[in-house]
């Protein structure tokens, strides 16, 4: 490692925004008029509560951090990343720089509320200015809010008003990469290394991030078949911000207004995460929380490895258990079944992927098996129950997905239903409607 700067300087703290360009609070502090020191944490309090020793998203963020690295080098400078718990790690670039002030876009979760809230206590008291910045949505919590000043808790009014509030500012770039010269001038040191940290690499691999254009002008028509290419699969580059929430918006405005109304979709979950941090844990629903759900492992274990004898049921989590991805009308129809048919607590299956997927983000995900389950805002009423069958026929009618993940389906090698539809729907409909109407 080469000598360190004596001066002045301000960090930027990567987090949810892996990338040099358009990034608002690495633009902020190379504005500073100090060098700027980049620097990332593999924060602990995350990486402890990890059962698998091949997370996929560990690797992932250990590459993108390793190319980040290299980059920042052609700029005669480097990514300062650590293992271990944020505050500690603050404290000791601070006593070790002379730091004047620390910059870091949003996070909106409940944890990273608390981690942001001690954070900023103890920088004020080593007389360090902590700024944050909005990056990783388009419309922050609070921004797109009912007449009275209250959150929404219906979609469609929330996107209207998204729509109608939207300014200049919201979708103005913010040319980071054009500053990269303000880093600190240093020569780096190595990024900790997988096996340091206790973790081994995924051999799942993530797409590319790009969006293919022709996709987006055909998103709305094909969108809901799983066998085509027919949605961007950048979510995973979302979730970690290694592009621009205002790039994409763009895109989404000027080709397909379907898939634009899917990222208003991610910032209404992040408004609903930060104004009812309940929700992230337990029903956005109160009453939901009595449902008595039902105890069984072997059709937990059934759903898990895909066993159920529900063939779209089973190549979805087949194809998550393989890549770390699922497609979305999938994920719809998978989480659906584990609520309604086998009448499982969502939480399982929420838990479930988000050891799985790759793109996992608590917002959405809890959003999303609140909405499937019946609990959450804006949520299919409980007596909707897809029918895995004909869910199949409208959306795999070839069976071109089922037979990619499931190539033994149509033999005797895969499993009878482990329910069957009409009992499980009713048996739903009733144990729902009972609970519902007690206390």
């Amino acid at each position: 490692m080469s000598s360190l700067p004596q001066e002045k300087i301000a960090l930027h703290w990567f987090r949810r925004d892996l990338r040099w360009h358009d990034n608002r609070a690495l633009h902020a502090a190379l504005d500073s008029g100090h060098a700027v020191l980049p620097f990332f944490v593999f924060d602990r309090a995350i990486l402890d509560d990890l059962n698998a020793k091949d997370d996929s998203r560990v690797t992932f963020l250990h590459d993108r951090l390793t190319s980040m690295d290299g980059q920042a080098r052609a700029h005669g400078s480097g990514m300062w990343v650590e293992h271990g718990h944020p505050l500690d790690v603050l404290t000791s670039l601070c006593d070790r720089f002379d730091v004047a002030e620390v910059h870091t876009n949003e996070d909106y979760e409940p944890y990273a509320s608390k981690r942001d809230a001690n954070v900023r206590e103890a920088l004020k008291a080593l007389g360090v200015a902590f700024h944050t910045h909005k990056d990783h949505v388009v419309k922050a919590p609070g921004e797109v809010t009912k007449p009275d000043g209250l959150p929404y808790t219906v979609f469609t009014p929330y996107s209207k008003r998204w729509h109608a509030n939207l300014v200049e500012a919201d979708l103005k770039s913010a040319p980071s990469e054009n500053h990269l010269d303000a880093l600190v001038a240093w020569g780096g040191k190595d990024v900790p290394s997988l096996q340091t940290m206790g973790f081994q690499r995924s051999a799942i691999e993530a797409p590319e991030a790009l969006v293919e254009l022709d996709v987006l002008k055909h998103y709305a028509d094909k969108r809901d078949l799983p066998a085509t290419r027919g949605t961007t699969r950048i979510s995973v580059h979302l979730r970690f911000g290694t592009v621009s929430i205002r790039e994409l918006a763009k895109l989404g405005f000027k080709h397909s207004e379907k898939w634009l109304t899917e990222l208003i979709w991610r910032d209404f979950y992040q408004t609903i995460i930060h104004a009812f941090p309940h929700s992230a844990k337990d029903a956005f629903k109160p009453k939901y929380d009595r449902i008595p759900w039902r105890h069984d492992d072997a059709h937990f274990e059934a759903w898990k490895s895909g066993m159920t004898g529900y063939p779209l049921v089973d190549a979805g989590m087949r194809e998550l258990n393989a890549t770390g991805f699922m497609h979305n009308r999938v994920r719809m129809v998978v989480a659906s079944f584990f609520c309604k048919h086998l009448l499982l607590d969502w939480r399982l299956g929420e838990r479930y992927f988000a050891e799985k997927l790759l793109d996992f983000e608590l917002a959405s995900n809890t959003g999303g098996w609140q909405w499937a389950s019946g609990s959450g805002c804006d949520a299919a009423p409980y007596f909707r129950v897809f029918n895995p069958t004909s869910q199949l026929e409208k959306f795999d009618k070839q069976l071109a997905y089922v037979h990619k993940w499931v190539p033994e389906f149509g033999t005797s090698r895969y499993p009878a239903p482990i329910v069957e539809h009409k009992m499980a729907r009713q048996r739903a409909i009733d144990t729902y409607k009972q609970a519902l109407a007690s206390g």
